[in-house]
């Protein structure tokens, strides 16, 4: 990966791919699919500042598989690879491995 690091509570995403055939076994065409939700944390801030002004760590790192809002984050590219780079509060959850 790029030499990237987000400040504060910003976290650089990389998207999930989509599943290309529906349950029912249809093949989705690349214009009708939807961007995916889920993603994988590449790299996280140092964290953002309480108002005592101390630094509070995020609860995401990197690697950490993420579901995040439909229309969250600012979309870039770095390295010719298509990323997000969005605020800690936009990540709805981490999805935890199945045991």
């Amino acid at each position: 990966m790029a030499n990237f690091r987000p400040l504060h509570d910003r976290v650089l995403v990389r998207r999930v791919t989509a599943e290309e055939k529906s349950a029912g076994g249809i093949i989705i065409p690349d214009t009708a699919k939807e961007k995916p939700q889920e993603g994988e944390v590449v790299s996280v801030g140092s964290g953002a500042r309480n108002e005592q002004g101390q630094v509070v760590a995020l609860d995401v790192k990197a690697g950490d598989r993420i579901l995040f809002g439909k229309w969250s984050g600012t979309e870039v590219k770095l390295n010719g690879e298509e990323l997000l780079i969005m605020k800690e509060s936009d990540i709805m959850g981490i999805v935890e491995k199945a045991a």
